[in-house]
């Protein structure tokens, strides 16, 4: 299928979007959608090792152009955890431990004009099932997300939104081999492939 190929532009990041996650993490649900955003600067195909506390976290990618989806991807928020339990007990924001560069790994985007609603996406780690979600599963869904983010913040063409992380987040190391797979129903639409280094 013909790959669409996103320019660099902002990438803008729903927190929080899956219960599961949220008690793994310990977390509040929250009473409003989480926002936050990555520059163009922390755009990669590279997965790099930042170290061993940093955990990666897989999810859906949306790629936007006129307010709407016009294509999926996969992406790996890369977080710093140690930074951002720092920040957080400050009350202070979250940039150095997600905005860094090369913490927003992204796969191509294939066009895509159907309904999500048979989406779902599963990430391997040197070929064992680490995490996996479905459109059921999300809070908020993707209309959703364009709705609140265009409330407040201009969603420019080939802007990126990443849709939150189920549960089974972690640690990686040197040399893993992540693998994602994106499917609609059954068929497998997407697949991505990254080796830490």
């Amino acid at each position: 299928m013909k790959t669409v190929k996103y320019q660099d532009k902002k990438v803008v990041c729903i927190g929080r979007n899956y219960v599961e996650h949220i008690e793994e993490l310990g977390n509040e649900i929250p009473e409003n959608m989480v926002i936050f955003n990555k520059p163009n600067s922390s755009i990669t195909d590279r997965l790099r090792y930042f170290g061993e506390r940093c955990r990666f976290e897989g999810e859906v990618c949306l790629l936007v152009t006129s307010g709407e989806i016009v294509g999926l991807g996969l992406g790996l928020d890369m977080t710093l955890v140690d930074i951002q339990n720092s920040m957080k007990k400050k009350g202070l924001p979250w940039e150095r431990a997600k905005s860094f560069d090369g913490a927003a790994v992204l796969s191509e985007f294939i066009p895509f004009d159907s309904s999500l609603n048979d989406i779902k996406f599963e990430l391997y780690i040197n070929e064992k099932l680490t995490q996996q979600a479905d459109y059921s599963l999300m809070m908020y869904k993707p209309s959703e997300m364009l709705e609140e983010i265009s409330s407040f913040m201009t969603l420019e063409d080939y802007d990126i939104v990443m849709t939150g992380t189920p549960k089974g987040v972690g640690y990686y190391s040197i040399g893993d081999r992540f693998q994602m797979k994106l499917y609609n129903g059954d068929d497998v639409i997407l697949e991505s492939e990254w080796v830490a280094k």
